[in-house]
C-alpha cells in the first residue's frame, strides 16, 4: 500500500478516523460515515485500511540492534493485575546506573510502534520499559482494531496501578539511578499526566504526547517537571489544557508546553496517515533533550 499523508485526506475524515480509534464509534458507523469519501472504485473498507497502522513504516531502530539489549520482562503490580509484562531495552554498552523511562503505550497495546519509540530511548542511553496493559488478556493481539477492544476490558484504575508498579519497578531497578521519566501517547499521554500526579516521589520528569489533562485540583501534587506536546487539529484534547495550564501556573509546576501547528492527534505514530515527520521529529528531540536535562544530571 502506498503510504499516505493527512494533507492526502479531507480533515472531517481525520476527525471520523480520530472517533473511531478512540471508541467513540464503532466500526459500522465509521464505515458508514466514510463512504462518502471513497473515491472511484474504492470502498469504505479500504478508505479505512489507508488511515490505519502499517507497521512496515514504523522501525527506526531493528530489534536485533547491536547498540542495544532489548528483552520482554515479568513484573509483579499487586494493585493491579498482578502478574505483569513489557519490554525493557538498554544501551548494549552501558556502564553504571542509567537514567530511566517508562513508555506508555496507546490505547492498543504494546504494538510495535511502541516497542520501536522504547529501543529508541536505549540508543540515547536511557533503560527505557514499555509494560503492555494487555499482559492479562495474553498481551497485544498482533493486530490494533483487537488491541483496542481487549483494552476497554480493562480495569481503567487497575491499568493505572500497574504502570505505577512499573514506575516503582524501575525507580529501584539494579540499571537505573533511581531518576524516572514518563512519556506517553495518547491514552498513555494521559496516563503519564496521571502518574506525575500520582508518584511525585518517583516521578521526575513527565512527556505527555497529546494526552488527557487530570483534574485541576490534582494539578498541586505533582512535583515533576513537564513538557507537553499538543497538535493543533486536536480539538478532543486540546479543550483541556487552558484550565490545565492555569493550574499549573497557580501552583508553580515547571512545565513547558508545545503546540504543533496543522497537525492531528497522533502526529508522532509513524505508522499512519496522520504522522508529521517535521513536528515528530522536531518533538522528539526536545524529549530526549528534556530526559537528558531531568534525568541524567
Amino acid at each position: 500500500m502506498d503510504r499516505k499523508q493527512a494533507t492526502d485526506f479531507d480533515q472531517e475524515l481525520l476527525d471520523l478516523y480520530d472517533d473511531y480509534a478512540h471508541g467513540r464509534i464503532e466500526r459500522r458507523d465509521f464505515l458508514q460515515n466514510a463512504a462518502k469519501f471513497a473515491a472511484a472504485g474504492m470502498t469504505a473498507e479500504a478508505v479505512l485500511a489507508s488511515l490505519s497502522p502499517n507497521y512496515a513504516w514504523a522501525e527506526q531502530v531493528a530489534k536485533d540492534d547491536p547498540a542495544i539489549k532489548a528483552e520482554y520482562v515479568d513484573y509483579q503490580a499487586p494493585k493491579g493485575a498482578g502478574d505483569m509484562r513489557g519490554y525493557l531495552t538498554r544501551p548494549a554498552d552501558a556502564a553504571g546506573k542509567l537514567p530511566a523511562v517508562l513508555v506508555i503505550h496507546e490505547n492498543r497495546g504494546l504494538n510495535p510502534y511502541i516497542e520501536d519509540v522504547t529501543r529508541r530511548l536505549a540508543v540515547k542511553g536511557f533503560l527505557a520499559f514499555a509494560p503492555d496493559a494487555l499482559a492479562p488478556l495474553g498481551g497485544y493481539p498482533g493486530n490494533d482494531d483487537e488491541g483496542r477492544v481487549m483494552q476497554r476490558k480493562r480495569d481503567r484504575g487497575e491499568m493505572t496501578e500497574d504502570f505505577i508498579a512499573a514506575a516503582q519497578m524501575l525507580k529501584t531497578h539494579a540499571m537505573s539511578n533511581s531518576k524516572v521519566g514518563v512519556v506517553g501517547f495518547c491514552f498513555g499521554g494521559g496516563m503519564a499526566n496521571a502518574l506525575a500526579v500520582r508518584l511525585p516521589d518517583v516521578i521526575v520528569a513527565a512527556v505527555p504526547f497529546y494526552g488527557r489533562q487530570p483534574a485541576t485540583a490534582d494539578v498541586p501534587k505533582i512535583k515533576a517537571a513537564l513538557l507537553l506536546h499538543y497538535a493543533e487539529l486536536d480539538r478532543r484534547v486540546n479543550e483541556g489544557w487552558p484550565a490545565y495550564e492555569e493550574a499549573l501556573k497557580a501552583n508553580s509546576v515547571e512545565y513547558t508546553a508545545h503546540v504543533y501547528e496543522q497537525v492531528n492527534h497522533g502526529f508522532h505514530n509513524d505508522t499512519t496517515p496522520r504522522y508529521d515527520k517535521d513536528a515528530a521529529e522536531l518533538a522528539w528531540k526536545r524529549t530526549i533533550e528534556f530526559f537528558g536535562e531531568q534525568l541524567k544530571a
